[in-house]
């Protein structure tokens, strides 16, 4: 059977690689075809073509795509110049890219990268861009070739998803993927899976348990990212993982009050910079109210709140807030200064009702005394709940033992080595612990 070029590849570079004599073919069995082995060739570094759809740097796309205007950045022209030029410099911008630089000088490329028939980057980007670099530096001559493996000209998207998902997130996603990304990844696929949990969590060699915390820590980040209207992007939060995931965790099963309530209250302290270790003692059905008050009492924040009440979010559509939060309580405004204070950036200004401004650093300075205040104080009430508890559950536990030890009785008494003596102190021990108890109720 003939088999057609695919017009959909640039059939000029198609040819190129056709023409190039595989060094030798290797088994690549991550490759989801039953025919796993693919050619191996040496093509120059600054000919390939770094992939835009790759889900380690979707965060960082974004990113660009806002630095830039240009939504259309990564999709009107994937191998173009500028596209291209983005790509690189996110690359080169990753954590670890200078050590990457000189393992290669030192070792070698050790493992070929995957590319397409037209020479798009499907595994070995971060390795592709540190040799490009090197090249560029002129300090090491061989980095001006990289090994390669070719895909069949007739690879589709889905497959590469697949081989994406196999090579770098089931082996090693934990040294390139930030969590955002992973989940990036994760909601494509859930969305492709028809809405399987089991079927990504396969595909990703995870739990289900796994996935799906991701997939909602994510959402998450979108509510928020929204709200921000560009202000904040999903890579700003990178370093906020453990409060997504109390926050996901926490809300999954609360009534919509009690979710919004705290939803507010985290995201609130995560744009305020307050640790997570404190948001964690917000998550109780008031949060947004104690909040709120603490707010009511500071005179630097006070104004904020009267000008979010006043004009809640101009530039927001009517009902945004409640379409990403919910309906929120009517007695309750701090969606309205969540939506306020989200929108700026820490450089920017934000309107007082007397037409005065005031600095969106110093609110976000103020609102992190003011959580922070609020969750030390609830830490505390939790203590206290605690220890009135305390005696009743170690009381329980005791019951439980004392129990035991008359069940086990008889069959003790029976041992030869059985020391009645040494049982009777320790009843007579535990006899006087119940009466200096019982004496403390004088």
């Amino acid at each position: 059977m003939i088999r057609l070029p695919n017009p959909m590849l640039d059939q000029d570079r198609v040819a190129l690689l056709r023409a190039r004599k595989p060094v030798r073919h290797v088994l690549v069995p991550a490759w989801p075809r039953e025919q796993k082995e693919l050619p191996q060739v040496e093509v120059e570094v600054a000919w390939v073509r770094f992939s835009t759809l790759n889900h380690r740097t979707r965060a960082e796309q974004r990113r660009e795509i806002h630095l830039a205007r240009q939504l259309d950045l990564f999709t009107v022209d994937p191998l173009g110049a500028a596209a291209q030029e983005a790509q690189y410099r996110i690359l080169r911008g990753q954590e670890g890219f200078k050590e990457l630089k000189e393992d290669l000088k030192e070792r070698g490329q050790q493992d070929p990268a995957i590319i397409t028939a037209e020479g798009v980057l499907i595994n070995g980007n971060r390795r592709t861009a540190a040799l490009r670099s090197l090249h560029q530096d002129d300090v090491w001559l061989r980095a001006r070739y990289v090994q390669c493996l070719v895909l069949p000209e007739d690879a589709q998207t889905e497959e590469l998803v697949d081989l994406e998902a196999e090579l770098q997130v089931a082996r090693d996603f934990k040294q390139e993927y930030s969590w955002i990304n992973e989940a990036f990844l994760i909601e494509e696929l859930y969305d492709r899976e028809g809405k399987d949990f089991d079927r990504v969590a396969r595909r990703m060699h995870r739990t289900v348990a796994d996935v799906r915390d991701l997939h909602e820590k994510l959402q998450q980040v979108h509510q928020l990212v929204d709200l921000a209207q560009g202000a904040r992007l999903h890579v700003d939060f990178t370093d906020n993982e453990s409060a997504f995931t109390e926050l996901a965790k926490h809300i999954r099963t609360k009534p919509p009050a009690e979710a919004d309530g705290v939803r507010s209250a985290y995201f609130l302290g995560t744009l305020a910079n307050v640790e997570y270790r404190k948001l964690r003692h917000l998550r109780r059905p008031d949060a947004a109210e104690l909040i709120q008050r603490e707010i009511e009492r500071d005179p630097a924040l006070k104004p904020v709140l009267d000008a979010a009440q006043s004009a809640p979010s101009p530039s927001l559509g009517d009902d945004l807030l409640d379409d990403l939060l919910g309906e929120a309580p009517p007695a309750q405004p701090l969606n309205d200064l969540l939506g306020l204070v989200a929108a700026r950036t820490p450089d920017e200004s934000l309107p007082l009702g007397d037409g005065q401004k005031v600095s969106a650093r110093q609110v976000l300075s103020s609102l992190r005394s003011a959580i922070t205040n609020v969750a030390d104080e609830a830490g505390d009430e939790e203590r206290d709940q605690s220890a009135a508890k305390a005696p009743l559950v170690q009381a329980d536990k005791a019951i439980n033992i004392l129990k035991r030890i008359q069940k086990d009785l008889p069959k003790g008494r029976a041992q030869g080595e059985w020391d009645e003596h040494a049982f009777a102190v320790k009843v007579a021990e535990i006899q006087g612990l119940l009466d200096e108890i019982e004496g403390t109720r004088a």
